[in-house]
C-alpha cells in the first residue's frame, strides 16, 4: 500500500513510518525537515521490506500537500507541537503554529478531497468528548492548564475529520513514552471504542501497530480508538 505519514520526522510519526516500512508499505515521510531527518540510516527503521521516500513540506501549504497526497491509497496524519508544553500555553511561543493539528489536517483533507484518496488515519488525544469523564483530577488540570491550547486544537481537528466524508479512524491515546521496544503489541482489549481508559501511558511503538493495524482493518473506519497500554 502506498502511505503518506504528514507529520513524520519526529514522536509518532516517525514511529509509525518505521512500522509502516517494516510491514511492507511505501511510506512517503512528509515533514518540514524529512529529507534531513531521514538523509542518514533511521534506527529501527528497517527499509528492506517496504520502502521509504523522505518528501519536504509544511503541512499547512496546500500546493505540497495535494502533491505528497496524489497517487497515496491512504494517510496517516500524526501532527503536533514538539516545543514545552508551558512556553505554548503561557508565554504563546513555538517554533509550530498552535492551530496545526486542526489547519494541517483540514488541508490534508482537502487534498484527499481533490485527488481522490479516501483512507485517512488521524491521532488525536484522549479526553476528548465521552473519555474527558474517565480522566482523573490531576490529568484535566494539566490538560486545561499545561496543554489547554494544543487540547483544544485537538478538539477541532475531531471536527475536521469527523466532517470528511472520507474512511476515517481517529486513534486517541493516553500519555506517550518513549520507552523501548520490546516487540509487544497493544492488548486488543485495550483498543477500545468505548472511550475506557485502561492504562496511564503507552509507548509510540505500540501505538504506531495500531495505527498500521486500523489501515488495513476496514472495521476501523468511522471509529474512535482509545489505545492504552
Amino acid at each position: 500500500m502506498d502511505v503518506l505519514v504528514v507529520g513524520a520526522t519526529r514522536g509518532s510519526g516517525l514511529a509509525v513510518t518505521r512500522e509502516l516500512v517494516a510491514a511492507g508499505h511505501r511510506v512517503t515521510a512528509f515533514g518540514r525537515t524529512a529529507s534531513t531527518a531521514f538523509a542518514a540510516p533511521v534506527s529501527g527503521l528497517d527499509a528492506q521490506r517496504g520502502s521509504l521516500r523522505p518528501v519536504d513540506g509544511d503541512a499547512l501549504d496546500p500546493e505540497a500537500v495535494a502533491k505528497a497526497v496524489a497517487g497515496q491509497d491512504a494517510v496517516v496524519v500524526t501532527l503536533g507541537i514538539s516545543d514545552n508544553p508551558l512556553a505554548v500555553q503561557w508565554l504563546r511561543r513555538s517554533s509550530t503554529p498552535p492551530d496545526v493539528r486542526s489547519r494541517g489536517t483540514a488541508t490534508v483533507v482537502a487534498a484527499m478531497r481533490e485527488t481522490g484518496v479516501r483512507r485517512l488515519v488521524v491521532q488525536s488525544t484522549y479526553g476528548l468528548g465521552d473519555s474527558w469523564a474517565h480522566l482523573d483530577l490531576t490529568w484535566k488540570l494539566v490538560f486545561r492548564f499545561v496543554i489547554g491550547r494544543q487540547f483544544t486544537d485537538s478538539g477541532r481537528q475531531e471536527e475536521v475529520v469527523r466532517g470528511s466524508g472520507l474512511d476515517w479512524t481517529l486513534v486517541r491515546p493516553v500519555s506517550l513514552t518513549d520507552a523501548p521496544d520490546d516487540g509487544t503489541a497493544v492488548d486488543p482489549a485495550h483498543v477500545t471504542t468505548d472511550d475506557t481508559r485502561r492504562g496511564l501511558k503507552v509507548s509510540r511503538t505500540q501505538l504506531a501497530r495500531v495505527h498500521a493495524g486500523a489501515l488495513a482493518d476496514a472495521g476501523t473506519i468511522g471509529a474512535t480508538l482509545s489505545v492504552s497500554a
